[in-house]
């Protein structure tokens, strides 16, 4: 469920922006632009209204937003821009799919609200930064973006887990933190099971569902996990 809501909002600020940068829309151009139905994009316009955007419908011809009407500018300097880039390559080189998915269309974002001048200097930066830890461009996982919502929301996790003797194994757990070693995520989390902390290669999860019922979170940080497991 909470999969669907995150969606939803990133669309209706992806609409929002969109809105911004056009002076007419159509609502199937933006089912079109976000691969939904047109009665979506009804409920979509009619929601950002109920939230306060002042949505203009010109009847026959599409949505725009009150003139004069923009949404707050997040200004970012050129070396914060730079950061970001140089950032951006380095998650691109990560192997988890949902984790490029979701930075992809941060950068994105992060991108349409600079200043041309600094944008100029992005793109450039862009094309001249490169990394070469990752050997392919196969990806072995894609259940980062889950994980980090259970682990900072304190909900159990189920998981199949397959270890390295090849034993495939049902597992409640609660997730605690998440590591990145050698290209590997690794996920540090109260295993059910075992009644312990464990470690568990992301490439290794094979099924995760994100459940309802929430844990109560562990009283200690990671260096005190560390500290007294180790």
């Amino acid at each position: 469920m909470y999969d669907i809501e995150t969606k939803r909002i990133s669309r209706l600020i992806a609409i929002l922006m969109q809105l911004q940068t056009k002076r007419l829309l159509t609502a199937s151009k933006l089912a079109d632009r976000f691969s939904v139905s047109v009665r979506t994009i009804y409920r979509d316009i009619k929601a950002l209204e109920q939230a306060g955007v002042p949505i203009v419908t010109e009847e026959g011809r599409g949505y725009t937003l009150m003139e004069h009407y923009r949404i707050p500018p997040v200004a970012f300097t050129e070396s914060e821009a730079n950061a970001l880039i140089t950032a951006e390559q380095l998650v691109l080189k990560n192997k988890d799919s949902s984790f490029i998915k979701s930075y992809s269309e941060a950068i994105d974002k992060i991108k349409a609200v600079l200043k041309h001048s600094v944008k100029d200097k992005v793109d450039l930066l862009t094309e001249r930064v490169y990394f070469t830890q990752n050997e392919t461009d196969e990806r072995t996982s894609n259940h980062l973006q889950s994980i980090q919502f259970a682990l900072t929301n304190f909900y159990q996790t189920a998981i199949t887990y397959t270890d390295e003797a090849n034993n495939t194994t049902e597992r409640t757990i609660e997730p605690f933190a998440l590591l990145c070693t050698q290209e590997k995520w690794l996920l540090l989390a109260w295993c059910r099971l075992r009644d312990t902390f464990r470690f568990f290669r992301l490439d290794r999860i094979y099924k995760l569902t994100v459940l309802s019922e929430k844990f109560e979170p562990h009283n200690l940080n990671l260096q005190g996990y560390f500290e007294q497991y180790h």
